[in-house]
């Protein structure tokens, strides 16, 4: 499912508060880190993650990878702060 702008818009406000509740340190994406965040896009389809990398390439390359693995669409990057989308079976956020 591909975010319109009109969306993506709208859950950059909703994330505007959120903390980021994954962390991918030095070690990378491991399986229990894409499981983990599996699951919290199951609870809550709107998730901040923390991405402590090097460099803004290696950075880009662990969002794109959680992306791939997890199902989620990437609604925005500022620095080491990624948001992470994916509806839910039964959504509660609304999108326009």
């Amino acid at each position: 499912m591909a975010l319109t702008q009109a969306q993506k818009r709208h859950l950059r406000k909703l994330a505007h508060t959120l903390k980021p509740v994954i962390i991918v340190g030095n070690a990378g994406v491991s399986p229990a880190l894409v499981q983990e965040l599996d699951t919290t896009l199951e609870h809550h389809e709107l998730v901040k993650v923390r991405v402590n990398g090097e460099d803004r390439a290696a950075r880009q390359a662990m969002v794109v990878e959680l992306c791939d693995k997890s199902g989620g669409e990437l609604v925005q990057t500022i620095g080491h702060i990624a948001v992470l989308y994916r509806r839910a079976e039964k959504p509660r956020l609304q999108l326009p």
